[in-house]
């Protein structure tokens, strides 16, 4: 059964989206970026300040908008990292030196650190073999997610559903979370869903429509009673919990 992301702008928004019982908190600034990042002091209070709540939701923090340089993504990586964030975000575009930036995060994951690649949909070509998902098992991460760098168009206008669909497979075959996001729509999520990612994320759909604008609790409410409507067609076996061990 797919689940879904809730994007997060801050500490107040969280107790708008706990009752909605999201599986994954995402700490992400929209106002900085498609993956602008938090605070790692914000970020640390905050998986302080949930960790004694029962059955919460997973935590992901990105790292920022950085250009694919090793020596700009790595030590972003690992400031993050050190937060005790359940998952860390890394954005990978085409451009620059993605290969190599992977390779440099290798021995973060080595260290046990859960990282999930974020691959941008209207910056690669329309097809998973484009893709460094490969690569991206071979150095020990945890995820892949495919979003969009800009917001202006939705995930389906830059890639159709069967492109969607292999790319979910491919990353399932290389034993990776799997996830879709990118200015989806509360009306995207049964086409969507039946693809079998692992999750899909909001953040627009969840502020009634800006992703700038703060968390609409009944946009929230639409999107989580939508999730709960959705037929158990096959599903898939859920990950494990992240460890560090």
């Amino acid at each position: 059964m797919t689940g879904w992301l809730a994007s997060v702008a801050n500490p107040a928004e969280i107790p708008l989206l706990l009752p909605a019982a999201p599986g994954i908190l995402d700490l992400k600034d929209p106002s900085a970026g498609a993956l602008g990042a938090w605070a790692a002091d914000d970020i640390a209070a905050t998986m302080r300040a949930l960790a004694a709540l029962p059955g919460r939701p997973w935590l992901s923090a990105t790292i920022g908008d950085h250009p694919m340089r090793p020596e700009a993504v790595e030590p972003a990586a690992r400031r993050i990292a050190a937060t005790g964030v359940d998952f860390v975000k890394i954005g990978f575009a085409p451009d620059g030196a993605p290969d190599r930036c992977i390779d440099a995060l290798a021995p973060l994951a080595a260290e046990g650190v859960q990282m999930v690649a974020v691959l941008f949909a209207d910056l690669w070509p329309p097809d998973p073999g484009c893709l460094p998902i490969d690569r991206l098992a071979a150095a020990g991460f945890r995820g892949a997610m495919l979003d969009t760098a800009g917001k202006r168009h939705g995930l389906r206008r830059h890639w159709d559903d069967a492109q969607l669909s292999n790319f979910v497979c491919c990353t399932r075959a290389h034993n990776l979370l799997t996830g879709l996001a990118g200015s989806l729509r509360v009306a995207d999520i049964p086409a969507l869903s039946a693809l079998s990612p692992d999750y899909l994320g909001f953040r627009g759909a969840l502020c009634g429509g800006e992703r700038t604008a703060g968390i609409d609790p009944q946009a929230v409410a639409r999107v989580a009673t939508a999730f709960a409507g959705l037929p158990d067609l096959t599903p898939q076996p859920r990950p494990s919990a992240p460890s560090r061990s």
